[in-house]
């Protein structure tokens, strides 16, 4: 963390979303554009990985093994040093959560030949190196 703030408070750790790469889903608008008739297209990875994965594979890009807990009480420790990194906080959950995410960009595959090209490892480990970047942190 960049020490702006003692932990990250989030929600529900467990809500699954099929996390994609912004640049992928523009080459598949631009796909869309260049289609010869109008149509509906669902862009998407097809995969879905919990909040949960997202957040422990980003604190592993930094080094940092985060152990776990259980419910509202979970607080999220770096196994080292076993300070409190994420915790969950009430007012972080939506009020209409939705469980799970997931698309199926079969269509635009077969109409577009679009398929996404960012893995979800990759995905993180950009998200992560840019905030990096942004605040003068260097990764290992």
């Amino acid at each position: 963390m960049a020490g702006k703030q003692d932990s990250l408070y989030l929600g529900n750790l467990e809500a699954k979303r099929d996390w994609g790469s912004a640049r992928d889903y523009v080459e598949g608008m631009w796909r869309i554009l260049q289609h010869h008739e109008p149509d509906d297209f669902v862009l998407a990875t097809g995969e879905t990985h919990s909040v949960r994965t997202f957040v422990e594979a980003a604190f592993r890009r930094v080094g940092k093994e985060i152990g776990e807990g259980e419910g509202l009480d979970e607080v999220g420790r770096d196994r080292r040093s076993n300070r409190a990194l994420i915790r969950i906080d009430k007012r972080c959950f939506r009020p209409t959560e939705v469980d799970l995410l997931i698309g199926d960009a079969c269509k635009a595959a077969t109409k577009l030949g679009w398929k996404p090209k960012t893995t979800f490892d990759e995905l993180v480990s950009e998200m992560v190196e840019a905030d990096c970047r942004a605040y003068g942190i260097t990764l290992a």
